[in-house]
């Protein structure tokens, strides 16, 4: 059964709304600055490795503090992490994604108090209920493994960005998929490294990433939420 969650919680029709959002592509694609495969695995990589090292430890910090029943802990690092976000775009993605995987959830899993209380506090405004966090409550809820949430925080952050490219960027559902490939495959030595760290270690220095937002918060194309 946990195969099948996991799998569940991984596909891209899982209605989290992140069909809605292209981590910056949108502009990226306007600019010029991706314009065929090539770019597109730059780019994405790009992505990949910001997420990593940062919604990634989010939610691997999470997980560990569902385990632990420290839902204090789980405010926390929620708190903590929209403050590391720099851009309005950024945050608004967070947030209502987040939103829509506890509202999932809650139907779900509905004999877990952790899940309800967690959608209480963010109706309530006392946590952001960021994506990453809310990733991390309910795989912990789930059963599902570290290794897991991991794989699927970065799959899903690949797949966004090439979910995205096939809408605005010239390239073909081969080139995608070669594409996930090539990224899937740097997930294990991914974890290794963020699954050691702290929100002290947490970093995502990709300013053209907050600079394509920034454009994109005042620009014409709107295909995207961000």
């Amino acid at each position: 059964m946990n195969l099948m969650y996991l799998l569940q919680m991984t596909d891209s029709t899982f209605p989290v709304g992140a069909f809605s959002f292209s981590n910056g592509l949108e502009t990226a694609a306007h600019e010029g600055i991706v314009h065929d495969a090539a770019t597109l695995e730059q780019y994405t990589r790009s992505v990949a490795l910001q997420g990593a090292f940062s919604d990634g430890v989010a939610a691997l910090i999470a997980y560990r503090a569902v385990k632990n029943g420290d839902i204090d802990a789980v405010r926390e690092i929620d708190r903590q992490l929209i403050l590391f976000k720099m851009n309005d775009e950024a945050r608004m993605m967070l947030q209502r994604m987040g939103k829509k995987m506890a509202e999932l959830a809650v139907r779900l899993f509905p004999d877990s108090d952790i899940v309800a209380r967690w959608l209480e506090d963010i109706k309530a405004e006392t946590t952001p209920g960021t994506f990453p966090v809310a990733q991390g409550v309910v795989f912990a809820v789930a059963g599902l493994t570290e290794e897991d949430l991991f794989a699927s925080h970065q799959y899903g952050v690949i797949n966004m960005v090439l979910g995205a490219a096939l809408r605005c960027v010239r390239v073909s559902h081969y080139d995608t998929q070669l594409i996930l490939q090539k990224l899937s495959a740097d997930v294990p030595a991914l974890y290794e490294q963020a699954r050691e760290m702290t929100f002290e270690d947490m970093n995502s220095f990709v300013p053209e990433m907050d600079i394509f937002a920034s454009m994109h918060e005042k620009g014409n194309m709107r295909m995207f939420m961000n």
